[in-house]
């Protein structure tokens, strides 16, 4: 993922008609950059605000390593 697709993956949920739990496996993709990690807060923002957990699972060492320093960072909460 970087920032030409992460802008197109908030879209792609459907945050009403999903379960309460979620998982997103991202075992086949890597995460490059910040604008990838702020969409992946984006959909964890918009389900929480319909009481819905997620779980992001799958990532490889240096894609966890860019999530964990920059999630929660770059969305404003928002």
């Amino acid at each position: 993922m970087f920032f030409a697709s992460s802008n197109d993956l908030v879209q792609r949920f459907d945050y009403a008609g999903d379960p309460d739990r979620v998982v997103i496996d991202l075992s086949a993709a890597h995460v490059w950059d910040a604008s990838s990690v702020a969409a992946l807060d984006a959909v964890e923002t918009r389900y929480r605000h319909r009481g819905k957990t997620v779980e992001i699972t799958g990532l490889n060492d240096p894609s966890a390593d860019l999530h964990g320093r920059l999630t929660g960072g770059l969305t404003g909460g928002h």
